[in-house]
Formats: structure tokens, C-alpha cells, sequence
């Protein structure tokens, strides 16, 4: 049988009424969010697999909602989450995270969440007077055919700081969970594509098998499937290494017919067989709809834009 994570959550304290409203309103609405995509995947905040490598891809289409969503989830279920940002900025992401009932800012200040903001890194890298400001994650920047070895001790030190408990007084979290935005942006920094993939195997390993934690990364492909373009090949390289990694793959694309105003697109669900029951689930594809406050999943065909 497959082993999963069970939240212990702590009974809230007593507050004002207005307060308890607006705690009892939030919760209605992240219930309300993703509570379809949840169940596709058989999981919940309070009961999840450990030790699972999961891969967001997308392809003429963006997949940014389900970051969004396993950031909120891993939070809600009291992990210790490390997120590597390459794209999007923590301001984006908390004003995001607001809406789906999770503030990003009390996350920091508590030691639940370790945030890497690559965009403003890199300044610390590019500009003399910025060089001791923080952390040298982003040092491979200098040259990046040597590889990303700064990036893996960044959350190397991050997870296992995290797992190696505190003082008696330390908030006790879950298992922990690394978060990356896209990893294809390191290959236009000029990483190479074996790099990369050194990079997610030896972060697999650390979380995943050590610590029985949980990755989650999310990679682009913006050309079609059959081109062979220059450009291209690096990302479709990466995607295939990562999926052969990976114990999940969520894929997003655009519809086959094209642009559809009620239909954004849909998602394909791949699990890997086990090897403790030895069985292969099927691939699972249902299109959604992005709203502003959630997203909605349904079978192909049964959407009311198209009966």
C-alpha cells in the first residue's frame, strides 16, 4: 500500500467574531478552488503521497495556475516549502496566494516558506556593490557551463534544515517540499540541458528518497510537438528527461480545435506504475476554465460551451 502524509491540524484559538467570519469565508473559497483538481488526483492538504517527484509541463498554453495551486496546497498542509522563482517575483505570487486564502508573507516570517527570488538574485551576481547582499544561489550565473552545484547546496541546506527539526520551541512542519517555476529559463541562461538534469536527479534524490519530501517543477515547450526547430530542442530534451524522472506529469496544451472563450485548454494526467502494487493507471485528460478566483475541470466534451 502506498504510504501518504496525514496533517495534524492545530485547533484554532478563540477571536473576535468579525475575525471568524472572514477565517470561516477564506476557507469556503480555497475548498471552492481546488477542490476538483484535488480529487482527479486523489489527494487532499490533509492526506498526501510523500516522496513524489511531479512535473508541471505546458505547450501553447500556461500552467502557471497549477504552481499556484501546489504552493497553496503544500502551505495549507504544513510543509516546510523551499520555492525556487526564476520567472515571477514574490510580489506576484503573494498577491496571488491572497486570493486562494494563503498570505505568503506570514509563510516567511514563520519559517514555513524559504523563497528564491531569481530575478533579484541575479543582482547580486551582476552588481559589485550587491555581491554580499544575500546568498550566492544564483552565482552560476558566471559562468554557467559549470554547472548549478550553488543552486543544489542553496536548497540542499534549505530542506535539510528544515527536516533536522529545531529547539523546543521551533514550529513543527511536515515533510519538505521544493518548488521551481520553470527550469527551462536556465537553459537561455545558458546552462546545459545534462546540467539541469544533474540538478533535478540530485534533488530528487535529497528530498524525495532521503527526506520523503515532495518536488514539484514545472517546465515550458513553446513550439508544436512534430517541429524540429534549434530553438526548441533544448526544452523537448529537458521535458523528456524530467518526465522520465518524474512519478506524476500534469501537462497543460491548448485545445486541438483551437481558441475556444469558454475552454482554455485541458490537462493530461500521467501517473508511473508503482512498483508496490504493479500497477498502470491510465492517462487522464480533462479540459479547464481559469476563473479568477479558481478553476474548473471537466471531461472533454461535457463543457456547456460545446453541448
Amino acid at each position: 500500500m502506498t504510504r501518504r502524509w496525514r496533517c495534524r491540524q492545530t485547533k484554532p484559538t478563540k477571536s473576535l467574531e468579525e475575525n471568524e467570519n472572514l477565517q470561516r469565508s477564506s476557507e469556503l473559497v480555497r475548498l471552492a478552488m481546488f477542490t476538483e483538481l484535488n480529487s482527479i488526483l486523489n489527494t487532499s492538504p490533509e492526506s498526501f503521497t510523500p516522496g513524489e517527484f511531479i512535473l508541471l509541463s505546458d505547450r501553447q498554453s500556461d500552467a502557471s495556475f497549477l504552481i499556484h495551486h501546489f504552493l497553496s496546497f503544500y502551505l495549507k498542509a504544513r510543509c516546510k516549502v523551499c520555492f525556487v522563482a526564476l520567472v515571477q517575483s514574490f510580489s506576484h505570487y503573494h498577491a496571488v496566494s491572497q486570493r486562494l486564502g494563503v498570505s505568503l508573507t506570514q509563510a516567511k516570517e514563520k519559517g514555513q516558506l524559504i523563497f528564491l527570488e531569481g530575478l533579484k538574485e541575479s543582482l547580486s551576481v551582476f552588481l559589485p556593490q550587491e555581491e554580499n547582499a544575500g546568498h550566492q544561489a544564483m552565482s552560476f550565473l558566471r559562468d554557467p557551463a559549470a554547472g548549478l552545484r550553488s543552486l543544489y547546496e542553496f536548497v540542499q541546506s534549505s530542506v535539510v534544515e528544515s527536516s533536522g527539526g529545531g529547539g523546543a520551541s521551533a514550529e513543527q512542519w511536515g515533510p519538505p517540499v521544493l518548488l521551481m517555476d520553470d527550469v527551462s529559463v536556465l537553459l537561455s541562461l545558458g546552462v546545459r540541458v545534462g546540467a539541469v538534469l544533474d540538478f533535478s536527479h540530485y534533488c530528487r534524490t535529497t528530498v524525495c528518497s532521503q527526506l520523503q519530501g515532495n518536488v514539484v517543477m514545472l517546465v515550458r515547450c513553446d513550439g508544436e510537438a512534430e517541429e524540429d526547430d534549434a530553438d526548441d530542442e533544448g526544452s523537448e530534451q529537458l521535458m523528456r528527461g524530467l518526465t522520465h524522472q518524474s512519478c506524476l506529469t500534469l501537462h497543460v496544451q491548448g485545445l486541438p480545435t483551437g481558441y475556444c472563450r469558454d475552454i482554455h485548454g485541458q490537462v493530461e494526467f500521467c501517473w508511473k506504475k508503482r512498483q508496490s502494487d504493479g500497477q498502470h493507471a491510465p492517462k487522464k485528460v480533462f479540459q479547464f476554465k481559469v476563473h479568477d478566483k479558481g478553476v474548473s475541470f471537466f471531461a472533454r466534451g461535457t463543457s456547456r460551451a460545446v453541448l
